[in-house]
């Protein structure tokens, strides 16, 4: 349902990405509460997905090392509607072939680089949550959230204090060594 941009609600969408198979229980956490969550790509088990819907409905695309049946029914971009915010979904930004400030999004949220961050481009709000998946180089483990008022979106990216335990192809509730 959208409530369109006169509304006063304001939604939280989760925004994860790069999990490569390993759902952290503090990923989890932090997206608790959210209306919406959006995957980012890399998810790398279906498993992941599966965890990410018991918080709350899912967005995600397939990203470079999403393969299997499983990956294949997912799109390489997709679009949620929150309120009257649009936002456009893609792992990685380098293959963004549409104007996003022409086509109407009010958000581009990508993933692929596992570095956290946002920016203002012509009217869009670009975000990329970062990795909450195995750590890479030095680069912190981390989610994000979109509050969402109409049309007005503001970013926050979390780093995460992990523990190393996580649900996903590495094994259930198992220790993945190297973080």
């Amino acid at each position: 349902m959208s409530l369109g941009p006169f509304s006063t609600r304001t939604f939280t969408v989760g925004l994860i990405s790069d999990t490569h198979g390993w759902l952290r229980p503090e990923a989890v956490d932090a997206l608790r509460g959210c209306d919406f969550i959006i995957h980012a790509g890399d998810i790398g088990d279906l498993v992941v997905l599966d965890e990410l819907w018991r918080v709350a409905p899912v967005t995600a695309v397939r990203g470079n090392n999403d393969r299997g049946s499983w990956a294949t029914a997912l799109p390489q971009t997709n679009v949620l509607k929150v309120g009257a915010a649009v936002v456009f979904v893609i792992h990685n930004l380098a293959d963004l072939d549409v104007d996003p400030s022409a086509a109407g999004f009010h958000v581009v949220v990508s993933g692929h680089s596992h570095q956290p961050a946002h920016r203002m481009e012509r009217g869009v709000l670009f975000v990329n949550p970062g990795s909450a998946g195995p750590r890479r180089f030095k680069l912190p483990i981390a989610v994000g959230r979109l509050l969402v008022a109409g049309t007005h979106v503001t970013p926050q990216l979390f780093e995460l204090q992990t523990t190393g335990v996580g649900v996903g192809k590495r094994g259930d509730l198992g220790r993945h060594v190297g973080l």
